[in-house]
């Protein structure tokens, strides 16, 4: 899998909305987001370590199963996540 090109095919698709949210809001958000795109291409956090490996980034699944509970995860966490399950296009619901 070429990790190159799925980051410049990813797309995220933002609907209005007309209250901002907040940061923990925020964190929710990625944090539900990331865990819907894991169950719906069904990949566990275990199978996510190690998808993480293999392009050279070292968690463990109870490190991750964390970083995701907290929803405190930098932007480069999110998007290699979704980049190592094959996530093409996210949609952001408010």
């Amino acid at each position: 899998m070429d990790n190159t090109s799925n980051m410049m095919n990813f797309c995220i698709k933002i609907r209005d909305s007309l209250v901002s949210p907040t940061q923990i809001e925020y964190q929710d958000l990625a944090k539900n987001i990331l865990k819907a795109e894991l169950k719906r291409h069904s990949v566990s956090y275990k199978q996510l370590a190690e998808m993480l490996a293999d392009v050279g980034v070292s968690e463990t699944d109870r490190n991750i199963a964390n970083k995701i509970s907290r929803g405190g995860f930098s932007a480069a966490f999110f998007l290699q996540c979704l980049t190592v399950i094959g996530c093409k296009t996210v949609t952001i619901a408010d």
